[in-house]
């Protein structure tokens, strides 16, 4: 596994925008794309010939990172299409509307980043349905987003390459400091409430890696490739060591499109800036049933999501 300071202070990134061939035809979805690591990353696949979808929070936020992208690319050839969809992460209603809005204007889905995510926001903050509003961001609707969108990524995948259909988990560093089996649940099956913000964080954080492993048994019959990756560590810490968002976008332009990644890299972790690592070991027996040896963490969460989000499917 690589240590803290590997980690922090990667090697450089071996899978960058020259390594792309032409993404003309292939759609992709990358939540949180109005700015930081999404909006590189949206930039890099527009420039290669992809269809991009930015999706934020507002019409505005989504619109002016188009014309903020078209503006930096200039004349550079080849330029694909990038579209806006309008979606609120912390409102189970408006991921819902908004797959409903791709589905009726794509007809395939190549890859799916989750990008967005929120981070230490005030105490007690709620999502729109009364979830905390880490865990209804970065676990609950992703998740919901992936159900929603699963039968296109089927069909997409059916007449696609091997594996190049992918779903894309971002997380933190969850080798430090992720609670002991990643989530730690309550009598009732759910999530528990944790004292410190760092803990509710890493906890919902660590709940998105054992959904990106669900959905790798879920998906791995269909051809597509469900991983989780860590794009670089928290910005401050970024631009400590001199790191523009672009090498966070390197990351997860490697999860989305890398041909490296193999089916025995499903459900895998994704190191800065496109390095194949290893989950903590509490993690990964939380990925495994109870049958297998494991603690059946990520069935319990992925039930827990289920339950959540059944209203909205």
């Amino acid at each position: 596994m690589p240590s803290l300071f590997s980690a922090i202070f990667p090697p450089p990134p071996t899978f960058t925008e020259k390594d792309l061939q032409s993404l003309a035809g292939k759609v992709f979805i990358v939540t949180g794309a109005a700015s930081g690591v999404g909006f590189e990353l949206a930039k890099i696949l527009y420039g290669a010939g992809g269809t991009v979808y930015i999706a934020a929070r507002s019409t505005s936020r989504c619109e002016g990172a188009i014309q903020k992208i078209k503006n930096q690319a200039g004349n550079s050839k080849p330029v694909g299409r990038l579209e806006s969809i309008v979606v609120d992460l912390a409102d189970l209603a408006s991921v819902k509307d908004a797959a409903n809005e791709f589905l009726r204007r794509e007809t395939r889905l190549d890859v799916l980043v989750h990008n967005a995510g929120v981070m230490m926001p005030p105490a007690g903050s709620k999502g729109k349905q009364g979830h905390g509003l880490e865990m209804a961001t970065n676990c609950l609707a992703p998740y919901l987003l992936t159900i929603l969108l699963e039968p296109l990524l089927i069909r997409t995948a059916a007449s696609s390459p091997t594996l190049s259909v992918r779903v894309v988990f971002i997380v933190s560093l969850i080798q430090f400091g992720t609670p002991q089996g990643g989530v730690m649940f309550d009598s009732q099956g759910n999530p528990q409430t944790l004292s410190s913000k760092s803990d509710t964080y890493m906890q919902s954080k660590a709940g998105g890696a054992l959904l990106a492993g669900e959905f790798a048994k879920r998906l791995e019959s269909r051809n597509i490739l469900s991983v989780r990756d860590l794009p670089g560590i928290a910005s401050s810490i970024m631009k400590r060591v001199f790191k523009e968002p672009v090498y966070g976008a390197y990351t997860e332009l490697y999860a989305s499109l890398s041909p490296e990644l193999k089916a025995e890299h499903n459900g895998g972790y994704i190191m800065a800036w496109g390095r194949i690592a290893q989950l903590p070991a509490h993690v990964a027996k939380g990925l495994k049933s109870t049958s297998q040896g494991g603690t059946g963490s990520a069935e319990k969460f992925f039930e827990h999501c289920d339950r959540e989000t059944k209203g909205y499917k």
